[in-house]
């Protein structure tokens, strides 16, 4: 039976707040999340800011039972690419049916208006969840809730190197030093969920080497099966630099 709920597509970027606004979209009840939609790099094949392997972006969406959507970018990309690239998937979610998308912004007015912007008269409105909800409190009641993620991306302006890699819990938010905010909505660090009230069972994820790039930290994150194997002349992918995507944390 086809449900009579809007459908809406997530804005997946593999992290905490896009896992978390799911999560809330879910309970409410109000729509009927149909996929997530993630932006990947394609030099890297990665989720583009966050580092994160494509396996592991595969897992979580089966976790979280929602198809995948990927819109593939280049690297480097022309903001004129990026948007070209997302208008296209706008446009295939609109003729399917789809008439909202869910985003995990937090409180940056900028990048809302511009998700706003690119999406007026497209058929697909924006919804943002989490809008202005205190990231103190809102980051314990992630934890609390039992959402479980790790620093995948660290910019070094902001946090040492150390902080990628690390996992997203009350320990993390008390070592946080003054000004960082405890959601990362400032661009201080960028997460990969592995477990919490949105998927089904945990991954098995694990820590791997951690790279420096371009003033970020990056910890490789790989699914524990893999991670001692690759094909025969695989060659070997690195997370790759931060990109145009606006995704969150």
């Amino acid at each position: 039976m086809s449900s009579s709920r809007p459908k809406a597509l997530i804005s997946w970027s593999s992290g905490k707040d896009s896992a978390f606004a799911l999560h809330e979209i879910r309970r409410a009840g109000e729509f009927d999340v149909v996929g997530a939609l993630t932006t990947v790099t394609e030099t890297f094949e990665r989720v583009s800011i966050h580092g994160v392997r494509q396996e592991i972006l595969r897992a979580q969406c089966e976790a979280a039972g929602l198809p995948q959507r990927i819109v593939p970018i280049p690297y480097p990309c022309p903001n004129a690419t990026y948007e070209a690239r997302m208008s296209a998937a706008v446009a295939q979610a609109v003729e399917d049916g789809i008439t909202h998308m869910i985003f995990g912004d937090l409180f940056l007015a900028d990048i809302r208006a511009y998700r706003e912007q690119k999406l007026a008269g497209s058929g697909i409105t924006p919804v943002f969840p989490l809008w202005h909800r205190p990231t103190p409190e809102l980051a314990q009641t992630m934890i609390a809730g039992g959402l479980q993620a790790y620093l995948a991306t660290v910019d070094l302006m902001k946090l040492p190197a150390e902080f990628a890699g690390r996992t997203f819990d009350s320990r993390l938010l008390d070592d946080l030093p003054a000004g960082i905010d405890p959601c990362g909505e400032n661009g201080e660090f960028h997460t990969c969920v592995v477990a919490g009230p949105m998927f089904s069972h945990r991954l098995a994820v694990t820590t791997a080497e951690r790279v420096e790039r371009d003033g970020y930290a990056y910890c490789d994150l790989v699914m524990e099966e893999s991670r001692n194997y690759r094909r025969p002349g695989q060659a070997k992918r690195e997370p790759g630099p931060i990109t145009t995507d606006v995704r969150g944390a």
